[in-house]
């Protein structure tokens, strides 16, 4: 199976207004379309709700609130997303009845969802994707915010309290899940940092030790470095952010990780430039910056990284770490 892993997905604001006056398919650049089709399977943290109702989250602290068009679905279905993580700090930014809304319409499109759910059982199960014969189980999980957990009566997202009490009720779900290969994808640490801070590093871990075969973090804004089976952060994939230069959050990478019943064999990464709702395939001295980036971020975890065309490739004797 080749596995298709892509960052922050926010489709509200002004990649809603393009949502709304644009086919779907305006969202990508030709070039990443085909990059993304060669996925069997695409998974991505999708950092916003889809509806038209709600209200916002009533927490005066809170600076950023993201909705999209029910538009959203479809452009997601369009492009051959498979399965979401809801699991973030921006499912509920309109309240539980837009977060129902969302489960709606992505049931309407095909598209699975984890990392959230009507109550704190749904909201923690995992999803089992299929690809010929091979199971992908999919486990969603944040570390903030708390507010936002689901209960046993109230929807919302699947929380751990990573910093402080490690992983919890996640290990328990990752041994339980029914798969040949078992993804866990943790929205965890703080934003527009460099490296993963030391509570993901310990739970990171602990995800590992637990039997997850491939752990693609998210959260940070940019993307971070690769140990073993752990992609820290998968960076940016759409949005509408404002662009730090220093850290250069409009610079990402699509993950193409093949992997069998043993977990990830080659991790292929794509250079990526996003602009305002839109994203692209890097140019050269785009490429030429990720690279220097991405090498100098796996060599900080032993982990070497070459090129082959215009992907940076990390081959399986770095992949197959033992747990």
């Amino acid at each position: 199976m080749r596995l298709g892993l892509a960052g922050d997905t926010m489709l509200g604001r002004l990649v809603a207004e393009r949502l709304c006056r644009d086919p779907p398919a305006a969202l990508l650049a030709d070039g990443l379309v085909e990059v993304v089709a060669e996925a069997d399977l695409v998974v991505l943290n999708l950092e916003c709700c889809i509806s038209e109702g709600g209200r916002r989250w009533p927490d005066p602290q809170k600076p950023f609130f993201f909705r999209a068009p029910p538009q959203a679905a479809e452009a997601l279905r369009s492009l051959g997303v498979d399965c979401v993580t809801l699991a973030n700090n921006h499912a509920l930014d309109y309240g539980a009845e837009a977060l129902l809304d969302t489960f709606h319409h992505l049931d309407e499109v095909g598209i699975a969802w984890v990392g959230a759910g009507p109550d704190r059982d749904r909201a923690r199960s995992p999803v089992v994707l299929n690809h010929n014969d091979l199971r992908l189980g999919v486990v969603g999980v944040t570390d903030h915010p708390a507010a936002f957990a689901a209960t046993g009566k109230r929807p919302g997202v699947a929380y751990a309290d990573l910093r402080n009490e490690g992983p919890g009720w996640v290990t328990g779900t990752i041994r339980a899940v029914d798969a040949d290969v078992v993804l866990v994808t943790p929205h965890w640490g703080p934003n527009m940092v460099r490296r993963p801070v030391p509570h993901v590093r310990r739970a990171a871990a602990e995800l590992v030790a637990a039997g997850a075969d491939l752990v693609a973090g998210h959260s940070a804004h940019v993307f971070q470095g690769v140990e073993g089976r752990v992609l820290f952060d998968l960076g940016e994939f759409v949005d509408d952010y404002a662009v730090d230069e220093r850290l250069r959050n409009d610079l990402a990478l699509f993950f193409l990780v093949s992997v069998d019943a043993g977990g990830p064999t080659r991790i292929e990464a794509v250079p990526l430039a996003l602009e305002v709702g839109h994203t692209r395939l890097a140019d050269r001295a785009e490429r030429a910056w990720i690279g220097d980036r991405f090498t100098a971020a796996c060599a900080e975890h032993g982990t070497e990284v070459r090129w082959e065309g215009d992907r940076l490739v990390i081959d399986p004797i770095m992949v197959a770490t033992a747990r």
